[in-house]
């Protein structure tokens, strides 16, 4: 009987060994586990060229973490950063840097600005494809914004007003644009229509033959024609390697480091997968 005893105590030693030695699955899965397990909420505001991406980021992040909670809002980059500095907000999407007076009131209200770069862009300046144009310098294009050339004739199309379209002063692309083509201490003709949204901007061009305006690279559409500048067209390859004048980059801004369920967030956009949406929406990845 005790023999007995033994040889079926031996068996179900035997059986938990050979369960110890078959836990590379159980790993793989447990692992899995603690992926989806990751819990929390995200706010992320600002940029209306980035807020596309954004939410194209936050569906796939929550399709493999469905704990997480992520809300994505535009409104330019002037407001996720604004929201930034009132504490409001865990991102703010920026197509712009922060401002040094930005920096200055978020530090004190106790926040300290943290900046990733997640992405680059090119501005690339649409016009209606009836338009002759193909190519402008720098110089042209700012006194084109300046108001000081106002017909198409005098930069090599037809005789035509220009209609000036640009986004909102909220904008970081309305910033940008004025740095570096209208003048920093320069200002933007009276007459320049300022839009809410990027795709506005694309509407009002795809219908009017004599409308100019700027956007994103992933906001360009068969609709609209892209204007070289400079000889050099808008890409994700002119914008990546520079040779394009108007490449920047594309940022959140955080309250210090990124911890617990925001690094994740933030891990992951920097990751192959993130930065595969970067590609797919038409942006240029910081990341192979």
């Amino acid at each position: 009987m005790k023999a007995t005893k033994w040889v079926a105590l031996a068996a179900a030693l035997a059986l938990s060994v050979a369960a110890v030695g078959c836990t590379g699955g159980t790993a793989e899965k447990t692992s899995t586990d603690a992926a989806a397990e990751l819990t929390g909420s995200i706010n992320v505001e600002g940029s209306d060229t980035m807020v596309n991406l954004a939410q194209a980021w936050a569906e796939s992040f929550q399709g493999t973490n469905p704990g997480v909670m992520i809300a994505v809002k535009g409104g330019g980059s002037g407001t996720g950063i604004a929201a930034l500095i009132n504490g409001t907000v865990d991102f703010a999407d920026a197509s712009r840097q922060m401002k040094e007076e930005e920096i200055s009131q978020a530090q004190a209200n106790g926040v300290t600005p943290t900046e990733i770069e997640v992405a680059k862009d090119g501005i690339a300046v649409v016009v209606n494809p009836a338009n002759g144009v193909v190519d402008l310098t720098l110089d042209q294009l700012g006194r084109i914004y300046r108001g000081e050339v106002t017909n198409w004739k005098d930069v090599g199309g037809k005789d035509a007003q220009i209609v000036l379209l640009s986004r909102d002063s909220s904008s970081g692309t309305y910033e940008y644009f004025k740095e570096e083509v209208v003048g920093k201490d320069k200002e933007y003709a009276k007459t320049a229509k300022l839009l809410a949204s990027t795709q506005a901007i694309i509407d009002e061009t795809k219908n009017n033959p004599n409308a100019i305006g700027y956007v994103g690279l992933g906001y360009v559409t068969a609709d609209v024609k892209v204007v070289a500048v400079d000889g050099v067209a808008a890409s994700a390859e002119s914008a990546l390697d520079g040779s394009y004048a108007l490449s920047r980059g594309l940022y959140l801004y955080s309250n210090g480091e990124p911890t617990g369920v925001m690094k994740a967030y933030v891990d992951y956009i920097l990751s192959a997968e993130g930065q595969k949406v970067v590609t797919d929406q038409g942006f240029v990845p910081v990341t192979k």
